[in-house]
């Protein structure tokens, strides 16, 4: 069963090919042209030990809005595509990241059923160009586009950048938890029959 997708999306504001896989870590290439998700979207490919390819750009000297939130879209799509019938996995992952001063823990539920809560606060300092307002914009896309229910908490933290940073981990590692797939499943992990 191979579990990988490929998404280009194309507007007026942005233009994006991204390809995941699930179920190899090997050959990520990331260039989104705004460095600080290059970092992230790293971050998460090694904890999650999948295999990312992006190549975007967008209408960042306006904003970055319009290419973070899309770039959700587009790894959320990906994901879900990949899943497929989600057959055979765990569906609820969750973990605890420590960044320094900073504790972050996400949970997920593949449930079908797009959902966050974002439970994390920051000052609003900028970190090199980047707004941290964004981050929750992608996960919001990211949801909304997965079918995946996000819950991600900050229990505390005081640097922008670790907060950042432990968000992406412990998202990663969550979900690698939830897409895994359990030989002691047969179907899918759900009364109804279906996710």
């Amino acid at each position: 069963m191979t579990r990988k997708a490929r998404i280009v999306r194309k507007t007026t504001e942005t233009d994006i090919a991204l390809e995941i896989d699930l179920d190899q870590s090997a050959g990520s290439r990331i260039d989104t042209t705004i460095p600080f998700l290059n970092h992230m979207l790293d971050l998460f490919v090694r904890h999650g030990q999948f295999k990312l390819v992006v190549k975007s750009t967008g209408d960042t000297e306006i904003d970055d809005h319009h290419l973070v939130e899309d770039l959700g879209i587009c790894l959320g799509r990906a994901v879900g595509e990949a899943l497929g019938k989600k057959t055979g996995i765990n569906r609820y992952g969750s973990t605890s990241v420590p960044m320094d001063e900073s504790l972050c823990r996400v949970d997920i539920d593949v449930s079908g059923r797009p959902y966050l809560i974002y439970n994390v606060r920051y000052e609003r300092r900028k970190i090199g160009g980047f707004d941290p307002s964004l981050v929750k914009e992608f996960f919001k896309a990211f949801t909304d586009h997965s079918g995946v229910t996000l819950h991600v908490n900050l229990a505390y933290g005081g640097n922008n950048h670790h907060i950042i940073e432990a968000v992406f981990k412990a998202f990663a590692r969550a979900l690698r938890q939830a897409v895994t797939v359990n030989p002691d499943i047969s179907g899918v992990l759900s009364t109804k029959g279906t996710l």
